[in-house]
């Protein structure tokens, strides 16, 4: 592929399936023909799980340059897969399959150091390994996820999640948050938002106006404020209202229960959600080692795997790449609209606009 983009990978939490899903894919021959890697990790880490019976077998293709921080901030050009030694963590600190501070720490400075990067313009974007929120809490770092990491450090004003597979497509209005919580979280501008944010990439990806339904909140979608507090008719209605008066093809609210059996969402290209399971759910069922989560809204590019740091087979061998390759492959696909404006931001860069993969 000619013109690869230079894309940041993120190790996520060295304790967990990050580091060895980003061995792989920094000698994936699939990988490496569409961009040009940048991993952002600790390399002491990487050596120990190379070296690591479970591991070492597995390995193979050239070592790639390791560089210090320092030194990549005097790279100008980027012409080959690099590593970035971060020098985060003591690697004899990690306990693979346990939850650490230290891992915690590790993990937001790699998250850090990526964004930094690409808004320097020194990489197209970035795609993130599985952190762990527990560890990251324990570190310090009070974020509840990556999503909002990425929201607050580039002064994006409105973002949201999006799970993206050829089965099905999802955003959500809420998402690190607990149940009690949702209800004081939902507004009407909030879920307008959350659509008009899904029907910009879902047009851009389609080229032609998306189907978007809207779940409602409560069972039944409320039966008309016997469920609930109204939360339909305060919240939702309104906002589906407003986003067809815009030029929208937006219905709901949807009955949860129903609106994932297949009559239903294949009605819809995607499907905007009110809170986190309520979309995880369906969309795990479905597409579990294949979904892409995307940030959108935020200036540069964001992709991820759609799964944790699985600590119950870290550093075992077993752990299956493809969620990281679907997330770079989107990233490129992403990376080819770098010169379209995407959503808003407060950041003053130029922005770009988002693809999403094929939905239903």
């Amino acid at each position: 592929m000619k013109n690869q983009p230079v894309l940041g990978l993120t190790m996520g939490d060295p304790a967990g399936i990050g580091p060895e899903i980003c061995l792989r894919a920094l000698h994936d021959a699939s990988v490496l023909e569409q961009c040009i890697p940048v991993l952002f990790g600790d390399v002491g880490v990487l050596e120990r799980l190379k070296s690591s019976p479970a591991f070492s077998s597995k390995s193979n293709g050239d070592s790639c340059r390791v560089v210090s921080l320092a030194e990549f901030d005097k790279i100008s050009e980027i012409a080959k897969p690099l590593i970035v030694d971060c020098g985060a963590v003591d690697s004899k600190k990690i306990q693979p399959g346990k939850i650490s501070a230290a891992a915690g720490h590790a993990g937001y400075v790699y998250i850090e150091r990526a964004i930094a990067a690409s808004l320097a313009g020194k990489t197209r974007g970035v795609i993130t390994g599985p952190i762990h929120k527990e560890a990251l809490n324990l570190a310090g770092v009070k974020f509840p996820g990556q999503t909002e990491i990425f929201t607050a450090l580039t002064g994006a004003k409105r973002t949201c999640m999006m799970l993206c597979s050829d089965k099905l497509t999802v955003s959500m209005a809420t998402t690190h948050i607990g149940y009690h919580e949702v209800p004081k979280k939902l507004s009407v501008e909030r879920v307008l938002n959350v659509i008009e944010l899904t029907a910009d990439a879902m047009r851009r990806m389609l080229q032609r106006e998306p189907r978007l339904g809207v779940c409602g909140l409560n069972p039944h979608a409320g039966e008309h404020g016997l469920f609930g507090n109204r939360e339909e008719e305060k919240f939702v209605e309104p906002a589906v209202a407003e986003a067809r008066r815009k030029g929208i093809d937006a219905s709901g609210p949807l009955v949860p229960d129903a609106a994932f059996t297949l009559n239903v969402r294949k009605k819809f290209d995607a499907i905007v959600t009110l809170y986190h399971d309520q979309g995880h759910i369906p969309f795990k069922m479905l597409a579990f080692d294949t979904g892409v989560n995307v940030t959108l809204g935020l200036p540069i590019i964001r992709t991820s795997v759609d799964h944790g740091t699985a600590f119950d087979i870290a550093w075992q061998g077993k752990a299956d790449p493809t969620s990281l390759f679907s997330a770079t492959q989107l990233a490129v696909r992403l990376s080819q609209d770098k010169n379209q404006n995407s959503e808003a931001s407060g950041s003053g860069q130029k922005k770009r606009k988002s693809k999403i993969l094929n939905p239903v």
